[in-house]
């Protein structure tokens, strides 16, 4: 594996393209670093260096921009916005015949559908940089600070103009990411805005080893952990890590056989293949959705003069209820998904074309029917699966006191975001190297990637 790595750099347009992806990154940590006009970016600082996590949306907003949100950066927004407007496009493709057509259409329609994506995020890019500035101008109560807890004296221009410029500057940063995004997947390697998000997780590594170096100092004597708690921690991580990793790339393979047929004038011999299913099908997008919709309730809660709304509001995110509706809102979001996204009609319809068919199984709808109780079976394990991962960093934050920003590496949208990324780079850069007849990644030349 380590020749691998060293064999990257021998080739001349690989190397290009891992310098020209570094480069970059840099350019997106730097967007996140540089605070918005008109703040005090001192005080900014020393809420941050004070500031706890809490495992909620603003906290997932927060690790997904690199903490760009609590420091109030140009870079606040990050690539949510277009990951927000690709996710409504898709969704959306499903219900609305005319991007139902354009998806169909090839590179035409797919790009008209880019065109249409890149709209939506503007617009939404706009409301939530309004929303950004009102919240930062506005106080949340007696004490002076606005709706995310920073002090309303980090604001350092009248209100109307701080919220103009503050909107303003939110777009100019969130497309410049989408833009960059865009110019890696291009001229890069791997996929652009999945490495932003990978990188800006990854960013908060220093601050967690920091907070557990912090806490093997001696304090009066007394260490919070020991070693044996570190390894503990260490041997935990590998093995979830190793699980993420197999059932990410987890899949059962459904035989299918092509009949021969004429194409054109010429006799085209029958062949045997495999139709893929991928058991972790709808990757992270239920636990984003999860985390989103439990994070309004506390907050609708919060707003409300009643002292028992009050009081539910500030407890429910530590209870055990959480964790349950947590992991039902979960599974439902996995069969919804795949509900949207994975059209067994279509599949069956397009092999029946091509002269394919499942042994044992009759072309058109016996196959559908057949791929759709599969793919039910699968999404059940899979979902499961995800429902352990997503609370495992609840349960370690809010059982065993580990501090979020250290418990968030331990499952969550974070984990399986980062393997998922790391697979799909190393996969295309094993590529470059076997097309050049290099070794891959492992002994055998290729990696195990389901093919």
């Amino acid at each position: 594996m380590l020749s691998a790595f060293v064999n990257t750099f021998k080739i001349a347009e690989l190397r290009q393209r891992i310098l020209f992806t570094f480069g970059l990154i840099f350019i997106c940590r730097l967007i996140a670093a540089v605070p918005l006009p008109g703040v005090d970016a001192v005080q900014i600082r020393d809420f941050v260096a004070n500031m706890g996590g809490g495992g909620g949306l603003s906290d997932m907003l927060n690790l997904f921009s690199g903490g760009a949100l609590l420091q109030c950066t140009i870079g606040t927004l990050g690539i949510m916005p277009y990951i927000s407007a690709s996710i409504i496009i898709q969704l959306m493709t499903a219900v609305i015949p005319h991007l139902e057509k354009l998806a169909r259409e090839g590179d035409v329609g797919r790009q008209k559908i880019t065109q249409y994506t890149r709209y939506l995020t503007v617009i939404i890019c706009l409301v939530q940089g309004v929303f950004m500035g009102i919240a930062l101008t506005t106080s949340q109560d007696a004490i002076h600070s606005n709706y995310f807890g920073i002090p309303l004296s980090v604001v350092r221009i009248p209100e109307f103009g701080f919220i103009l410029l503050t909107a303003l500057s939110l777009v100019s940063g969130s497309l410049l990411l989408m833009w960059i995004g865009e110019q890696i997947t291009d001229r890069g390697i791997g996929n652009g805005i999945s490495l932003i998000i990978t990188i800006n997780i990854i960013s908060r590594l220093p601050m967690a080893v920091k907070t557990m170096a912090d806490k093997l100092q001696r304090v009066d004597g007394v260490r919070e952990i020991g070693a044996f708690h570190v390894a503990l921690m260490v041997f935990l991580i590998f093995f979830v890590i190793l699980g993420v990793v197999a059932i990410t790339q987890a899949q059962q393979k459904i035989p299918v056989q092509f009949a021969k047929r004429m194409v054109g004038r010429k006799m085209m011999q029958g062949s045997t293949s495999h139709l893929p299913l991928r058991v972790n099908y709808s990757g992270v997008m239920p636990i984003i959705f999860a985390s989103a919709i439990l994070a309004i309730f506390p907050k609708v809660g919060s707003m409300l003069p009643w002292h028992a709304a009050k009081e539910w509001a500030s407890t429910f995110p530590m209870s055990g209820w959480y964790m349950f509706w947590f992991g039902l809102m979960i599974l439902f979001f996995s069969y919804f998904w795949v509900a949207t996204q994975f059209n067994p009609i279509q599949i069956a319809d397009d092999l029946k074309r091509r002269g394919g068919y499942i042994p044992g199984i009759r072309p058109g709808r016996p196959t559908a029917e057949y791929l759709d109780r599969s793919m039910t079976r699968l999404t059940l394990a899979g979902a499961i699966f995800l429902t352990i991962i997503a609370v495992m960093p609840n349960i370690l934050n809010k059982q065993f006191k580990v501090d979020w920003v250290v418990a968030s590496f331990f499952g969550g949208t974070s984990l399986l975001i980062m393997v998922g990324v790391m697979l799909d780079t190393m996969r295309q850069i094993e590529s470059h190297l076997l097309m050049r007849h290099y070794d891959g990644f492992l002994k055998k030349g290729k990696m195990r990637s389901g093919r």
